[in-house]
């Protein structure tokens, strides 16, 4: 990561921290309220080949300590009124501002991956995490809902795990390294800008 997109994600942070300070609070009273402890979801995520974090989240499913892989339809039952809510307006990722400020990752940049993938296509996620990961980018925005879209259908996590290794890995990565041939804070901005409007444009 250079200096400047360092700086420019501490610069934000702190920018959107203010704003963002009440919304970040009622969002954890109403999961504690509603759903319960625990408040947010930790997992390891991968920033290199080789380097894993912990990165949070507001939690979104009821706990259970035998899940395992991406959130396909064989998990949707799990997802609490709150977390639905949560997740259509992403707030649920609000506590990555923290992971932000940390280091751990960008605000633009590939999605970063849990280590089972990193281990299963090692070449490729050897090339996109050359880029540090982020909390949005543009597979992120170009992807995410066609990603939902295969997903939702899949009844068991067997199913899932083969759709989204089949169909969602290698283009995810295709687009990542498109961001990482054109990375720059400009175009970074813009990325940042489409996911508060919520569309992309690829030219």
């Amino acid at each position: 990561m250079t200096i400047g997109k360092r700086l420019a994600d501490i610069f934000f942070v702190l920018l959107f921290l203010i704003p963002l300070a009440p919304v970040i609070f009622l969002v954890l009273l109403a999961v504690l309220v509603l759903d319960g402890k625990p408040i947010f979801y930790v997992s390891e995520r991968m920033k290199t080949p080789d380097q894993g974090f912990y990165l949070w989240k507001f939690r979104t499913m009821r706990p259970d300590k035998h899940d395992s892989g991406v959130s396909g339809g064989d998990k949707t039952t799990r997802i609490t009124r709150t977390g639905n809510f949560l997740r259509k307006y992403r707030l649920d990722e609000l506590p990555q501002l923290w992971n932000i400020l940390k280091g751990d990752i960008s605000f633009v940049g590939p999605r970063p991956p849990l280590r089972h993938y990193v281990e299963k296509f090692p070449d490729l996620y050897g090339r996109v995490l050359k880029s540090r990961p982020g909390v949005t980018g543009l597979a992120t925005l170009a992807y995410h809902k066609t990603e939902e879209e295969l997903l939702l259908p899949c009844e068991t996590a067997a199913e899932t795990e083969d759709t989204y290794c089949r169909r969602c890995v290698p283009r995810k990565a295709k687009l990542d390294l498109i961001y990482a041939e054109n990375r720059n804070l400009c175009y970074d901005l813009k990325l940042m800008t489409a996911t508060v409007l919520r569309k992309i444009s690829l030219h």
